[in-house]
């Protein structure tokens, strides 16, 4: 967040000094009020593309076998380019090289997902994805496995049709 903020600055002060040298060998005849006006769009212009650029940037980041499951679109009324086009700000992972699964059900998948946000700290919750139901429950402390080596004391979620979780761990 500093490092795009220096950014920002940094790209404040270029445009700024372009108009002025512009000015200069203009010999004056830009108006005065130009230079602070291009200052302020090239910091917006800056701010936008870092805005719309960090998902690909973080996206283009990931380890091998990280597969991005959902996203996230965000749109803000202070915003307003965004109503046209919004920006991804938050998306959700799986690890499907670190799944794990039991060899008497091969398809229940023990598989981290990691939840990443523009200015967030990335977190990781395990999780516990059923691709024979077709359902998925988060792992949390209470979970205990049977002698069979199903899970207990899971909240079961019902997956739809289209469940990105359960899509990118059973089909990826």
């Amino acid at each position: 967040m500093f490092l795009e903020l220096i950014a920002v600055i940094f790209a404040g002060i270029a445009a700024a000094g372009v108009v002025m040298l512009l000015n200069r060998t203009l010999k004056g005849r830009l108006p005065r009020w130009f230079a602070p006006v291009a200052a302020g769009l090239a910091m917006i212009g800056v701010t936008i593309a870092s805005e719309y650029g960090w998902y690909s940037r973080t996206k283009a980041a990931l380890p091998e076998g990280l597969v991005v499951a959902e996203t996230v679109e965000n749109r803000s009324f202070y915003r307003p380019w965004t109503q046209v086009v919004p920006y991804v700000d938050r998306f959700a992972a799986v690890d499907t090289a670190t799944m794990k699964s039991h060899a008497a059900h091969p398809q229940v998948y023990l598989a981290d997902i990691y939840f990443f946000g523009r200015w967030a700290p990335v977190s990781k919750q395990p999780a516990v994805l059923d691709c024979g139901k077709w359902r998925r429950a988060l792992a949390t402390g209470t979970a205990a496995f049977s002698g069979s080596g199903l899970p207990q004391g899971l909240d079961w979620v019902a997956g739809e049709a289209d469940d990105a979780l359960l899509t990118a761990a059973c089909e990826g």
